[in-house]
């Protein structure tokens, strides 16, 4: 089972048998990249790894043989990379765990059931304000995987009011995504992209207000016809069954369940928000946020009157049925992995140097734009990209007219919006393995919002150049 069912959250086998052949493809290609374009290395500074201006230099090409293509998932788990993708699967199995235990005791069913009821026939109205809170947590705090708890919640919503999949998942992973990318103070992507810049972090704000403003317009307008294309195809979902509600000597017990969930919801909030915004803590608000899920999923199923071994048993059983995304996970960030030990990532970034360098300042923007947009497909981490391409970028734009504003502006829009179109995204990939959605069903649902909100945020961008924005 697959979804939001009683079983808790789990990937599908036809989700997850498509999600590893498109994986497989892109992993041979990368292969194959590695094998048409020629090796090269920048040098980097001992401090801190940043790349030295103008040391680039041709390599002879690494003896690396088309078998490690296929080995390289494993060579994850030893590469740089290990202790964030380990972190990411602890995540989801802690993720998959509590959520099935909600699902035994009924709890995720009667909070769902609740907030529907409230807001009756104002159903559009919730539809709005719920996109509008999970695009405003990826724009101000920088959440991306740490909703992967409130997917399932979304989608049970969207089933309550007749909706479908591809409006829980719209109303929430997509949503966080376009706000990450969208972003007035994301301390990951503008933040680090400033300070890396050396500008002043967070400056600039009143024109990031003014690209949050219209791409929630184009993205709630796309959210509204997915919810009404639903309601008229009759494709809505069936709503989760509540087995702990079955009788009135439940009801004190479910809702005390209810009521420990919410206020422990509550708290995990107010925990990601806290370490978000410290940058020393930054790199722990995945394990702080599964900490906290962990006891509020447990605790609101004891709660709610779950005996300890049927709880128990169920978040072993939803730990099994979301851990085949671990594969997945291994499968895309090891096209990174293929592109770098076949010493072609620096010889890529050493060709985007050069155009962008002799490129007027609206070309040049428009690079950084697409360029980095190319290396989102390799690259996840926000921060990972940005301490690789600003020391590059930054004296780029200085070279074309271009404030250094414009540069981390470009690089904030080609970091995030196609986190929700690339099939080498692992959080993309467990979102839609939770709802049981293929990528390419969710390509040919959301290519033309895509398609709009390139050319808007383009044509955005070259205002920023136009009115020279710092």
């Amino acid at each position: 089972m697959s979804g939001t069912g009683r079983s808790g959250v789990s990937i599908g086998a036809k989700t997850f048998f498509a999600s590893f052949l498109i994986l497989l493809a892109l992993m041979i290609g990368a292969g194959l990249l590695s094998r048409a374009i020629p090796a090269g290395a920048f040098e980097r500074s001992a401090a801190d790894g940043s790349i030295v201006a103008g040391s680039y230099r041709e390599l002879p090409r690494p003896d690396y043989p088309a078998w490690r293509w296929l080995a390289a998932p494993i060579e994850v788990l030893f590469s740089p990379d290990a202790a964030a993708v380990v972190v990411i699967i602890a995540f989801i199995a802690i993720v998959g765990g509590s959520f099935a235990v909600l699902q035994e005791a009924g709890i995720l069913a009667g909070a769902v059931e609740s907030l529907a009821r409230r807001f009756g026939g104002r159903k559009r109205l919730l539809l709005a304000l719920v996109a509008l809170f999970f695009m405003l947590i990826g724009s101000l705090m920088g959440i991306f995987e740490e909703v992967i708890p409130l997917v399932p919640v979304a989608i049970a919503l969207a089933a309550s009011l007749g909706w479908d999949l591809m409006t829980g998942l719209g109303m929430s992973i997509l949503a966080t995504g376009f706000g990450f990318a969208a972003a007035i103070s994301n301390p990951f992507s503008i933040g680090t992209a400033q300070r890396l810049a050396g500008i002043p972090v967070f400056s600039g704000s009143t024109f990031r207000v003014l690209v949050f403003a219209l791409v929630y317009a184009l993205y709630l307008s796309w959210l509204l016809r997915t919810a009404r294309r639903a309601e008229r195809s009759g494709g809505g979902m069936a709503a989760a069954p509540s087995p702990a509600a079955s009788g009135p000597a439940a009801a004190p017990a479910l809702r005390r369940g209810i009521a420990f969930f919410s206020a422990s919801m509550l708290a995990v909030a107010a925990a990601v928000m806290v370490v978000s915004r410290i940058a020393s803590l930054r790199d722990y608000s995945m394990p702080v946020t599964a900490l906290c899920f962990l006891v509020a999923g447990t605790g609101s199923g004891l709660a709610a009157g779950l005996k300890p071994g049927k709880a128990a048993r169920a978040f072993a059983q939803g730990v099994g049925g979301i851990l085949p995304g671990a594969v997945l996970i291994l499968m895309a960030v090891s096209v990174k992995r293929i592109i770098v030990s076949g010493l072609i990532m620096d010889t890529i970034l050493e060709s985007a140097r050069r155009a962008i360098e002799g490129a007027s300042g609206y070309g040049a923007a428009a690079l950084i734009y697409l360029f980095t947009l190319l290396m989102n497909f390799f690259i996840g981490s926000a921060t990972a990209k940005a301490f690789l391409l600003m020391p590059i970028l930054a004296p780029l734009a200085d070279l074309a007219g271009l404030t250094r504003q414009v540069a981390v502006q470009a690089y904030a829009f080609g970091d995030g919006f196609s986190n929700m179109l690339y099939p080498t995204n692992p959080v993309l990939l467990i979102a839609l393995g939770v709802a049981g959605l293929s990528w390419p069903a969710w390509f040919r649902r959301t290519w033309l919002l895509q398609l709009g909100t390139l050319a808007l945020t383009m044509g955005l961008l070259m205002l920023a150049v136009a009115i020279g924005y710092a």
